[in-house]
């Protein structure tokens, strides 16, 4: 009876990290294009957002077979990644306080509702292998599970915006929040992949 190789313990993970790929790179699409046509500032920022998951997933697939030093040297690479979606997200906050006119609620909670189910789908789909290859899939997880805690907000801004303060205001602090908590997420991977690296042979 053959031995089963790394290579064939990592397939399940690789096939998730390439669906979940697949599934952000979709979604971002889809929220950047609604984002720029309603002026959110949230959506934008949580569309870079999904364009980064996909990133990282697929990252993660193509580090599979390597060293664990080599994998922590990536990730400390990822960490820096996950910097990308706060600095635009704060950036395009900036811009908007230009002008403070709020976004058209309906679409706001309506994207909102369908990134909360594409990044719901993703985190259970990491939740499992979080711990199997150290922060790579760490890094993953985490994202997904911000991206999930944030589309909430998004949605909960577009909600507020309908029904009680038409304003700009709801949309921006949501962006912002959406900035400082991916700069939380990258930290954390930093330290991961650090203490990896440190450890490593």
């Amino acid at each position: 009876m053959p031995v089963p190789t790394t290579a064939d313990h990592d397939q399940p993970l690789r096939r998730t990290v390439i669906l979940v790929a697949a599934l952000n790179c979709a979604y971002f699409g889809i929220e950047f294009a609604v984002g720029l046509a309603i002026g959110s500032v949230s959506l934008f920022a949580d569309s870079v957002d999904f364009l980064e998951d996909a990133s990282v997933n697929v990252l993660i697939a193509v580090a599979l077979g390597w060293s664990v030093r080599a994998r922590a040297r990536l990730a400390l690479l990822l960490g820096l990644i996950l910097l990308a979606p706060a600095a635009a997200g704060l950036w395009t906050a900036w811009q908007k306080l230009m002008t403070l006119a709020p976004p058209a609620p309906l679409p706001l909670t309506l994207t909102g509702l369908g990134a909360l189910a594409v990044n719901l789908s993703c985190a259970l789909m990491l939740a499992g292998f979080r711990n199997q290859r150290g922060s790579l899939t760490k890094a993953a997880f985490l994202s997904a599970r911000n991206d999930a805690i944030a589309n909430v907000a998004i949605i909960a801004a577009g909600l507020v915006t309908a029904y009680l303060w038409r304003s700009a205001w709801p949309d921006l602090i949501v962006g912002a929040g959406i900035a400082i908590m991916n700069a939380d997420a990258a930290r954390e991977v930093w330290q991961a992949a650090h203490q990896e690296h440190s450890a490593a042979p």
